[in-house]
């Protein structure tokens, strides 16, 4: 099984003070893809494990969590419990290929556009 390691960058989001976007705020996800982009979700479940996320920005530490999934819900989980938990809209029904956009949900509940800058395999 392979994973990929997709980079997602913070992309313009009018309204916010994102309007113009931020380069140096986004995610590194390591998952399964299948052939043509999408989540894996059989190879998910036998390694979910090592399906994890990274968030990146200027001001703040980095966040170091897992890519989890309820029923249908996906989301980036970074400690024990709800309260921390980044719901991601309709994540199994995107593709991760350049230049696609993917909506987080941030701490405040807000959903925020992010841009697939990078999909690489995993070394090892």
């Amino acid at each position: 099984m392979a994973l990929s390691r997709i980079v997602m960058r913070l992309a313009r989001n009018p309204g916010t003070e994102f309007a113009d976007g931020d380069d140096h705020r986004g995610y590194t996800l390591v998952a399964p893809l299948t052939e043509d982009g999408m989540l894996d979700e059989g190879a998910f479940k036998a390694h979910r494990d090592q399906c994890t996320v990274r968030r990146f920005a200027p001001d703040e530490d980095a966040a170091e969590g897992r890519l989890a999934r309820r029923g249908e819900r996906w989301f980036f989980d970074y400690q024990e419990g709800d309260a921390d938990d980044e719901p991601i809209h309709k994540l199994g029904q995107h593709r991760f290929s350049l230049g696609d956009y993917v909506s987080i949900a941030d701490e405040d509940g807000r959903m925020l556009t992010y841009k697939v800058t990078s999909v690489d395999a995993e070394a090892g």
